[in-house]
């Protein structure tokens, strides 16, 4: 459970720092992410996995954070799922809405791999 905890946050960490190959390291070729925005249908494969990070690195630039606030990891012998909630936004922005963080996890080689990633927020009422 520790190398799984210890790889989401290596990963939010890149994340916040906009470090491209630390975000793809650690995932299968076959990944599939569902993201809040398009394509809707998700991202599949790790080069479309990778092509959809420069928008959002771009946005990180301006300041803004990302902070895992709570995180959960369930470990089986090959899979593993991981749950977590995470501040993304902009600098200054005290809203209590959180990004909703799940990873699927499988083991090859004695090492754990993301195989699927999804984010969402929370439908907000007008």
């Amino acid at each position: 459970m520790d190398d799984i905890r210890k790889l989401i946050e290596t990963w939010a960490r890149a994340v916040h720092e906009g470090d491209l190959a630390q975000v793809t390291a650690h995932h299968t070729d076959d990944i599939v992410m569902f993201d809040v925005p398009p394509p809707y249908e998700g991202v599949r494969g790790i080069d479309a996995y990778r092509a959809s990070w420069p928008g959002f690195f771009e946005w990180q630039r301006s300041g803004a954070v990302f902070d895992i606030e709570e995180l959960q990891v369930v470990e089986g012998a090959d899979v593993a799922f991981a749950f977590a909630v995470a501040r993304c936004a902009d600098a200054g922005d005290d809203s209590p809405v959180r990004l909703r963080l799940t990873f699927g996890l499988t083991k090859a080689d004695g090492a754990w791999q993301i195989a699927h990633e999804h984010h969402s927020f929370p439908h907000q009422q007008a």
